[in-house]
């Protein structure tokens, strides 16, 4: 019979046998005696239980496997991660982030460390004739069509939706304090308002969702007053509906009663003691034509701030029949905001995560493209958001149709994030993403408020620079020719012949020449959602 597997278990109980009987003349083997003798009972506890079949088998020892695995994740980010590995950002992007926000400079030695001969890399072609950088803060556009009573000039690079309650305290108010110190919007996330977004007056995008948190009435429904008496303060610039996100799209949320802080339940209008419930879907409205009722609603309500709405793209006729709603209506939204598949910083199931929601790269394209063959793009902003920390990844939406870039986790590096990937522990090393009122204190709010800030600043400072050797002067200017992805080892091709782009009023003629898109706007229809 072969014991070398209880061979720890009976080392231990014979140092602990014979420790014992040498402790009136040792003392000094008490300590060596208490170890033995508890770590036999260890074994022999192994050799019982019934819920592991490693421990059973090697006892004591076992436990060395769990050790291990537990503290994978930190090994492999810190020794053994590839800089270019992304899981889900690599160590060179996070390094980026890390050292824009703090103000260091940004250069590197010795040529890329990426395989520019890879399939799906990508560069952006230098001018002949580059031109002087631009400033910029001038980079800005304005958000609001002639339906919209009160435009709001954005910065192209902003933070996206995250909630308090997500994240702290201390990082909302950073969060926000940067903002502020840099002349760009804060999305509030599902979470509503809280006190934390109001502390240092930055500029507020206000996200409401299916659970109307923040303008809510007793049964959850969307409560008309609540919302006017928030969406009409100063701070509010813009109102963001959002029908689904990247992290988990198409799937509701429940934020379980004991994580339900008196904090929380303030701001999201929601009573202590039971589970806040984010349904799947919108109980506002039920079709295309009722959401553009409910558009001119809010944007009634809030004072004709501009009212648009964030979407993770799903099928594709629902899309268009919101667009046919428009066209029938009348009502055109002043923005809309495109999230992807690639998730974000909420936590969501792993099916959720990795096999559903249309990649914000190619929703972002789509939505470009069916308000173009609708004829309508010119009426409407569109943003994008989805795993965004860079210039070069500004340049890559704005080049296939955004108007602007929104980042979440990229202003969470800003903040400090190690991506532990422990959002959704409350255990978060860096007090980013938990309510634990010690490991929050972690996050000194003026330093980070300052680096958040620097980060957006040097981030498009690089662009800037990007586009002067490009020979762009603003960021509306870039197109899809200037990009360029590499296909094999022996080509590469401008985003303009990678990718299909739909001609002015194209859907509208019946002479789309692309079957994708006209076979789906012909299943599209302004009464439903259904195909």
């Amino acid at each position: 019979m072969r014991l070398h597997r209880f061979t720890t278990l009976l080392v231990c109980a014979a140092i602990a046998v014979i420790a014992i009987a040498l402790l009136p003349d040792h003392h000094w083997l008490t300590v060596p005696a208490i170890v033995a003798v508890l770590l036999t009972l260890l074994g022999l506890r192994d050799l019982a239980q019934p819920m592991h079949s490693i421990q059973r088998n090697y006892p004591i020892i076992g436990h060395i496997r769990w050790f291990v695995e537990l503290i994978r994740p930190e090994l492999r980010q810190y020794l053994f991660e590839a800089d270019e590995e992304a899981t889900p950002f690599s160590r060179s992007q996070r390094s980026l982030v890390y050292r824009r926000a703090k103000g260091e400079a940004g250069d590197h030695p010795f040529g890329t460390l990426l395989d520019v001969y890879r399939d799906g890399y990508e560069f952006i072609g230098h001018s002949m004739r580059p031109v002087p950088a631009a400033d910029p803060r001038d980079f800005r556009i304005t958000i609001g069509g002639d339906q919209c009573g009160q435009p709001y000039s954005a910065s192209i690079f902003n933070i996206s939706a995250m909630s308090f309650g997500s994240l702290s305290a201390n990082a909302i108010r950073a969060l926000n304090k940067g903002a502020k110190l840099g002349g760009f919007s804060h999305d509030t996330g599902e979470g509503s308002i809280s006190p934390y977004h109001r502390e240092f007056g930055g500029d507020i995008v206000w996200e409401v969702a299916s659970g109307y948190f923040g303008c809510r009435d007793a049964e959850g429904r969307f409560d008309p007053d609540r919302f006017a008496a928030q969406a009409c303060t100063e701070q509010v610039k813009m109102i963001e509906i959002k029908l689904s996100q990247g992290a988990k799209p198409g799937h509701g949320g429940i934020l379980p009663a004991a994580k339900v802080t008196p904090e929380i339940a303030e701001t999201r209008g929601v009573p202590m003691g039971r589970d806040c419930i984010s349904p799947s879907s919108h109980s506002a409205f039920s079709t295309p034509l009722e959401m553009m009722a409910f558009i001119v609603q809010l944007r009634t309500l809030s004072g004709g701030k501009p009212v648009g709405f964030k979407l993770c793209l799903g099928h594709p006729w629902e899309f268009m029949a919101i667009v046919k709603a428009m066209l029938a209506s009348g009502v055109y939204p002043d923005f809309i905001v495109v999230d992807g598949a690639e998730g974000g910083t909420g936590a969501a199931p792993v099916e959720f995560s990795d096999h559903i929601g249309v990649p914000m790269r190619e929703g972002l394209l789509f939505v470009h493209n069916v308000l173009i063959g609708a004829g309508i793009r010119d009426r409407i902003k569109v943003g994008a958001a989805g795993r965004i920390v860079s210039a070069f990844d500004i340049a890559s939406v704005l080049a296939i149709g955004a108007d602007w870039a929104n980042a979440a986790r990229g202003f969470m590096f800003a903040l400090g994030c190690v991506q532990s990937l422990s959002c959704n522990t409350n255990r978060c090393p860096t007090g980013i993403a938990t309510q634990d009122g010690l490991r929050q204190r972690a996050l000194v709010v003026p330093d980070k408020a300052e680096r958040v800030r620097g980060f957006h600043e040097s981030t498009l400072r690089a662009l800037s620079d990007m586009m002067a050797a490009a020979g762009v002067s603003h960021p509306r200017e870039i197109g899809a020719h200037h990009l360029v992805r590499r296909i094999s080892a022996t080509e590469v091709r401008q985003f303009s012949q990678l990718h299909v782009f739909l001609q002015p009023g194209e859907l509208l003629d019946g002479q789309c020449s692309t079957e994708f898109y006209k076979r789906n706007w012909a299943l599209a229809k302004a009464e439903s959602f259904n195909a």
